[in-house]
């Protein structure tokens, strides 16, 4: 257990450091005020995701998956990791939960945000 969760903390700093550098170039190309830096990240997130998903499975490879889908991918991105729940729930054809689940990731993630925000301005404005 101990192992894997250094796998995954080794991981998850790659990814952040990945997520960081890739803002900074991309927000470093792209002038405009729409969020394209973290746009681009979560796509090619969920993409990288579902390549190593069906590649660690058909390699046999799996053991990596902590390190790599949890760490690396998680750090780069959890929309991977969301993207990937959403579509597992769909592959599975519990389409009725699939949209529930991304339906509430979203709603429910952005009133978490305006929650925090909320009460950290009343707190510290």
């Amino acid at each position: 257990m101990f192992t894997t969760l250094l796998q995954v903390a080794l991981g998850g700093a790659i990814g952040s450091a990945l997520r960081f550098s890739s803002g900074v170039v991309i927000l470093r190309m792209w002038q405009g005020s729409f969020p394209v830096a973290i746009l681009s990240v979560n796509v090619v997130g969920s993409f990288l995701m579902g390549l190593f998903v069906v590649w660690s499975f058909q390699r046999g490879l799996t053991h990596l998956n902590p390190f790599v889908m949890t760490g690396v991918l998680g750090g780069f991105t959890t929309f991977s990791a969301f993207s990937l729940e959403a579509y597992t729930l769909f592959e599975k054809g519990q389409v009725g939960a699939a949209g529930l689940y991304v339906a509430a990731s979203v709603l429910l993630s952005l009133l978490g945000l305006i929650l925090g925000v909320m009460i950290a301005r009343g707190l510290w404005a």
